[in-house]
């Protein structure tokens, strides 16, 4: 057994890749209806309150590499180890949604992989690989980076960069560079909490009712910013975006909070499967939409089965192609 494996990580991993697959449905939904929020609140909810979902990727991936750090011997084994996980699958599933999918991208092939314009959700690998790359240097200098007027300098730039891009700026393009920029900090985090993993379990388990408390807030505030945003400017990266700074506030919370909550939660299973569900569930879900696009309504039953259709056939597709031996080394 794996001493570094941390069972919280794996159950977050697990949460996280479920929210992906809630934003993507209720996503669906909402086009569906034209953006019609007035008439589909509950559907806007669960879309918002999902936005979690990216962030708490990229502070996992800061707290796993932490974790595991002292195993690599150079920066050259740790960049091969970790990019054949990572790299190889995105390459196959970008060619994949390139050639068979969707075939009306008219980027090049390079740009396709350097952005992961692929597919609406790939834009998270390479911004993951500038993560892996300034990971080694990151770890060097972690002294300077957990000390507390770091971090909150940090916190203070990270801020100021998510109010300007969603209150400002708000709808640029996606790309990499633009990416890390929204998402350094809770990368950080997530590498100062792999060494402060059990002070942080006792905050939790402190403070988890005001944690709690804080977090349902913070989700019906996001919800109202989303939809109040958007019948202000009529401009869908409102409610699209995830980096905005109560989202930031929000993650962190989430968090803390389900770091305590799944302790003892074993998910490990499913957790192996999250990789392979990121890259298959729109496949899944477009297959799906077309049965399930003939009933759109606004009663929440309606996203909710929507939603556990998608997430159930993913996993068990990534479960049955974990099955054939090497096979998820090409797929995730």
């Amino acid at each position: 057994m794996n001493k570094d494996r941390v069972e919280s990580i794996d159950t977050l991993r697990v949460v996280a890749i479920l929210a992906v697959v809630m934003i993507h449905t209720t996503t669906r939904v909402l086009e569906a209806t034209q953006y019609n929020l007035s008439q589909y609140p509950w559907t806007l909810f669960l879309n918002q309150m999902s936005r979690f979902a990216v962030p708490l990727f990229f502070l996992i991936s800061g707290f796993v590499l932490e974790i595991s750090s002292k195993h690599e011997m150079s920066y050259f084994s740790f960049l091969k180890k970790r990019f054949a996980k990572i790299f190889v699958p995105y390459l196959f599933w970008s060619l994949i949604y390139y050639y068979f999918v969707f075939t009306n991208n008219h980027d090049s092939l390079v740009r396709l992989i350097l952005t992961g314009s692929g597919s609406y959700q790939l834009y998270f690998i390479p911004t993951l690989c500038i993560f892996y790359i300034a990971f080694p240097l990151l770890h060097k200098l972690y002294k300077y980076i957990s000390m507390p007027v770091t971090l909150v300098t940090l916190a203070g730039l990270q801020l100021w960069l998510l109010y300007q891009d969603y209150f400002i700026k708000n709808g640029g393009a996606d790309h990499p560079l633009r990416i890390v920029m929204m998402s350094f900090f809770v990368f950080l985090i997530g590498i100062v909490a792999a060494r402060n993993k059990e002070k942080i379990f006792e905050f939790a388990k402190r403070y988890r009712f005001p944690i709690a408390a804080a977090a349902t807030y913070l989700a019906y505030y996001i919800f109202k910013e989303g939809y109040n945003l958007y019948y202000k400017t009529y401009n869908v990266g409102a409610i699209y975006s995830q980096y905005r700074p109560s989202i930031l506030l929000y993650t962190l919370l989430i968090g803390i909070l389900f770091y305590y909550l799944v302790r003892n939660v074993n998910l490990q299973r499913f957790s192996n499967l999250s990789y392979l569900v990121f890259f298959v569930h729109v496949i899944i879900l477009d297959s799906i939409w077309n049965l399930f696009s003939k009933f759109v309504n606004p009663n929440p039953i309606f996203d909710v089965l929507f939603f556990l259709t998608v997430s159930v056939v993913s996993f068990l597709t990534a479960f049955v192609a974990h099955k054939i031996p090497k096979l998820n080394k090409l797929t995730g």
